[in-house]
């Protein structure tokens, strides 16, 4: 066995060994330490002497590791004794709690006293599993970048005493929407990477759609949960279309939408029948747009007065200039780009997108559509010199070059 296949097996069970560790140790960063540990020794041990049950090996080396620590911390004997008496403890626990422990770990390193950053590392190593060099790549920032995040996240959760549990009822729904806002942001820089030469970054949604699902399994209940993880999917659901075979981006009324994966949609349009059961918040609303777009032929029999009703509903529930920015354009393809342009001036008028290329964007392309070619070209090139994205700001040169 090669470090591909301990690397299968420790994605599929990082978040359950880590889980578990922390509820018998009680040390959220312990846990996580000997954990990587165990990886690390697996791929010295596991190509000279495959395990019949990689995931038991995984476990039970985990366990030593933290008994080691454990036995040097006199503070701690009592812990040791516990996890030392009987070998087969972890195995023997009850498994009911599997989940109970996955969904508390979610819990724990979308904590809110850690940094929204903290919190997107810290998912990503011991929910996800990746690697720092993953987290690293996945957001384009230097690996001790990530490495200091995991870290000071670790320390921060252990000096502010924060216990190994799932949140009572009232307080989990209150917290749940942080849990739900790391997975977001997970998921938009993977389906629209913020910088760099690539549009998407496709491992790194679909790590946001498996933990999505995850968390959709542990909390039936909660139609958020099945709201988010209908986007996910209905989102990349076109992921297949949107670029060419160079990588460059494909607008969506050039897209060829027999490429668009109808799984995907299906598992979306799923997802939000189980997340309109008891009305749509914010991720189901912005799912239900999704599932419009999904639904038509065409940019042009798109029902665009359905996805303004709906950014209208979003603006009142989630208010931001982003959504106001996007139901610009939805009424803009509805009505015309004047009263689509009206939205937008009032939003530069404001300042409320400062430094963002999005509004920029969108304007360049209504005055565009206005005829008005000269105000069109200078916005888009003050969004080309805003974006980071190098693929992104080859199309908005491509469009500067079509209006000269």
């Amino acid at each position: 066995m090669g470090p591909a296949d301990v690397e299968a097996v420790w994605r599929i069970e990082s978040a359950r060994i880590v889980a578990a560790l922390t509820r018998f140790t009680g040390d959220f960063g312990l846990a996580e330490d000997a954990a990587q540990e165990a990886v690390a020794e697996a791929l010295v041990a596991w190509p000279l002497d495959p395990p019949a049950n990689p995931a038991g090996w995984l476990r039970a080396t985990a366990r030593r590791r933290a008994i080691d620590v454990i036995r040097r911390r006199t503070a701690l004997q009592d812990r040791y004794a516990l996890l030392a008496a009987d070998p087969g403890a972890e195995e023997e626990a009850d498994p009911d709690r599997i989940d109970d422990d996955v969904l508390a770990l979610m819990f724990t390193s979308c904590h809110p006293v850690l940094s929204p950053e903290a919190r997107v590392a810290l998912t990503l190593r011991v929910v996800g599993g990746l690697t720092s060099e993953e987290i690293a790549r996945a957001f384009l920032v230097p690996v001790p970048t990530v490495q200091a995040r995991i870290t000071r996240g670790k320390k921060t959760i252990a000096a502010a005493g924060v216990p190994f549990e799932l949140p009572p009822p009232a307080e989990r729904r209150e917290r749940l929407g942080g849990v739900l806002s790391v997975l977001y942001v997970i998921f938009t820089e993977g389906s629209t990477a913020t910088s760099g030469d690539r549009l998407l970054r496709p491992d790194v949604a679909y790590e946001a759609i498996r933990l999505a699902r995850t968390l959709a399994a542990l909390l039936p209940d909660e139609p958020e949960v099945h709201g988010l993880l209908a986007l996910c999917e209905l989102t990349a659901a076109r992921f297949p279309a949107r670029t060419d075979a160079a990588g460059s981006p494909v607008l969506l009324e050039d897209q060829d939408r027999r490429r668009w994966d109808i799984s995907a949609i299906h598992r979306g349009l799923a997802a939000l029948a189980k997340a309109s059961a008891r009305g749509l918040g914010p991720y189901g609303l912005q799912a239900a747009i999704a599932a419009t777009h999904a639904a038509a032929a065409s940019v042009e029999s798109t029902d665009w007065d359905r996805i303004v009703v709906l950014y209208e509903a979003l603006g009142r529930v989630a208010p931001s200039p982003v959504v106001e920015l996007n139901r610009a354009v939805a009424v803009a393809m509805a009505s015309g780009p004047e009263e689509g342009l009206a939205i937008v001036d009032e939003l530069v008028a404001t300042d409320r997108l400062p430094g963002s290329h999005l509004l920029p964007t969108v304007r360049g392309e209504l005055l565009s559509r206005l005829g008005r070619r000269r105000e069109a070209r200078a916005e888009l090139e003050l969004a080309a010199r805003l974006c980071a994205n190098e693929r992104e700001r080859s199309v908005l040169l491509r469009k500067m070059a079509a209006l000269d």
